[in-house]
């Protein structure tokens, strides 16, 4: 039965439209889409490339590390 991960990711907009976004926990994971919908169906297939490869190469599979948190300002 294959292993379920979960991996946090950002998204940020692009200023010509659409999406970037990358996973913190795995180091050059990167990608990008037109709509929020497609970066991180995008993103989903970058995750699966970048962790067979790691297997591949018999590398340590990352846990998702990162803590998210808004903190909100006053001006």
């Amino acid at each position: 039965m294959p292993r379920r991960l979960s991996y946090k990711v950002v998204l940020e907009p692009s200023k010509d439209g659409g999406y970037s976004v990358y996973v913190p926990s795995l180091p050059g994971c990167v990608s990008e889409g037109d709509s929020y919908q497609e970066a991180l169906d995008n993103i989903r297939e970058a995750i699966r490339g970048w962790l067979e490869v790691a297997q591949e190469f018999g590398d340590d599979i990352p846990t998702s590390d990162v803590l998210t948190e808004a903190v909100e300002v006053s001006l």
